[in-house]
């Protein structure tokens, strides 16, 4: 088992940042590769960003590259979400997700580990 929880959520106005951070515990942090999710209100739950297990690869949805960069720190159990130039819709609950599998995963159905989510609004 693997818990995790989101925080560092907010309102924001559009062009500013916000760091989201998930702080995982329960099992080796380093053997899970991580991912970001969000859900916008009658939408679903869409990717946002992934890393691996060592964190030397990335990846990104086309509607946040060059905006967003997802990190973490295995030896702080941590994973960071860095959104810069948040639009309106961006909007949404950002959830972090942990799997046990190895390299890039960005389908939902691949994590089976969730946390709660974070708000996030941006306003315009």
């Amino acid at each position: 088992q693997v818990q995790l929880v989101e925080s560092g959520g907010g309102l924001v106005q559009a062009g500013g940042s916000l760091r989201l951070s998930c702080a995982a515990s329960g099992r080796t942090f380093s053997n899970y590769r991580m991912g970001w999710f969000r859900q916008a209100p009658g939408k679903e739950r869409e990717f946002v960003a992934a890393i691996t297990r060592s964190g030397a690869s990335t990846y990104y949805a086309d509607v946040v590259k060059g905006r967003f960069t997802i990190s973490r720190d295995n030896a702080k159990n941590m994973v960071y979400l860095q959104m810069n130039n948040l639009k309106p819709d961006d909007t949404a609950v950002y959830y972090c997700a942990a799997d046990d599998g190895v390299g890039i995963a960005i389908l939902s159905r691949q994590y089976v580990y969730w946390g709660q989510g974070t708000q996030v609004t941006v306003s315009s």
